[in-house]
């Protein structure tokens, strides 16, 4: 046995030797390692521009709508480029974290109340050195939702607060309740459904600066809820216009796309346990209306949805919650212009959840 596991050894280590031999001749004497790396760069350099890179598809409500976006957003009809070598949305979502920087925003703090006794902080950028608007009173105010758990700290905040500082624009993050580190004075939280929050903030924004061009942008979750927004109050809102990106149309069909095992390792139970953490420094506050101790054990946002935000907010299932949280219902009843970006491929928002929207 000593003999056959030696010469098993001796016969490991002459194999490797070759090996390696056979590699650095291959590569750098014969070239056909080269070759090989040439052939596979050109069949990747082909499949990504015949099918990665693609001009954008727009659905579009109104002709004149079109022309604005062609002559003001020509980048809508460009052929969109994702990254090369990362253009598939898991890893994009994996790797932005890690790869984004992030902008020194200095903010301004303001924690304003609202009518059930609660308080909202909104997270300011004034923009005071603006040499495009210099009087304040008529500053371009673009107001920013972020995503699920999402603050004015997130790097897509940032980068759009700094893009915004370029233009001469005005900024203001609408930090959903608790999760910005302000106290819950009161046991709620907040939904994409219930619009309540959203509407005093815009209220408010508006009453200070009521001479100045009023914006929204939303992303994923702070979308849905813009959007919801935008759908209940019509033309009413001081809001001029609006953008959204990745959002969820269908509530149902988000929650499915996430369920799926990959999905579910990767964003769903790691989301899950954010919005636990959001509520777990305000356990006290929901004892009495909530079994907290199955809101923990939820193992998706799907669960936690229908043992918290649904019976936080009066919905008699889960069921009835996702089907008012779904803005695609609401479309036809949006009274601003919108322009709402969405990847094909994004597991957030599946492509079949956005059926309903191609008929708005």
């Amino acid at each position: 046995m000593q003999r056959l596991a030696m010469d098993l050894r001796v016969l490991s280590r002459e194999l490797a030797l070759y090996l390696e031999h056979q590699v650095r001749v291959g590569f750098f004497g014969s070239g056909v390692g080269l070759s090989l790396i040439l052939g596979f760069s050109v069949a990747y350099a082909c499949y990504y521009l015949s099918s990665i890179a693609k001009k954008p598809q727009l659905v579009i409500g109104g002709e004149s709508f079109s022309r604005f976006l062609q002559d003001h957003c020509p980048v809508v009809t460009e052929t969109y480029y994702p990254t090369v070598w990362c253009w598939e949305s898991r890893g994009q979502t994996l790797l932005r974290p890690f790869i984004t920087s992030k902008p020194p925003v200095q903010y301004r703090n303001e924690l304003i109340k609202t009518a059930d006794g609660g308080q909202i902080s909104l997270d300011w950028f004034d923009n005071n050195n603006s040499a495009y608007y210099v009087d304040a009173s008529t500053r371009p105010t673009i107001l920013l939702l972020p995503g699920l758990t999402g603050t004015s700290k997130e790097s897509y905040i940032l980068h759009m607060i700094h893009l915004s500082e370029e233009l001469g624009y005005r900024c203001v993050v609408f930090n959903n309740r608790g999760v910005a580190g302000e106290s819950l004075l009161t046991p709620r939280t907040y939904c994409c459904a219930n619009t309540e929050d959203l509407e005093a903030v815009v209220h408010h924004v508006h009453s200070l600066y009521p001479g100045a061009p009023f914006l929204a942008a939303g992303v994923s979750m702070g979308g849905m809820l813009l959007l919801n927004y935008l759908g209940k109050i019509g033309s009413k809102t001081p809001l001029m216009a609006a953008a959204t990106f990745s959002v969820g149309w269908n509530t149902f069909a988000c929650s499915e796309s996430l369920e799926r095992p990959l999905n579910w390792l990767l964003f769903n139970y790691y989301l899950t346990t954010c919005l636990q953490s959001s509520v777990k420094k305000h356990r006290h506050m929901f004892v009495e209306q909530i079994d907290m101790d199955q809101v923990m054990k939820a193992k998706s946002i799907r669960e936690f949805d229908k043992r918290f935000t649904a019976v936080m907010f009066g919905y008699r299932t889960l069921d009835d919650y996702y089907t008012d949280a779904s803005p695609n219902r609401r479309l036809k009843s949006v009274g601003i212009p919108v322009l709402c970006l969405n990847a094909t491929d994004d597991v957030f928002s599946p492509s079949h959840g956005t059926g309903a929207c191609h008929h708005a």
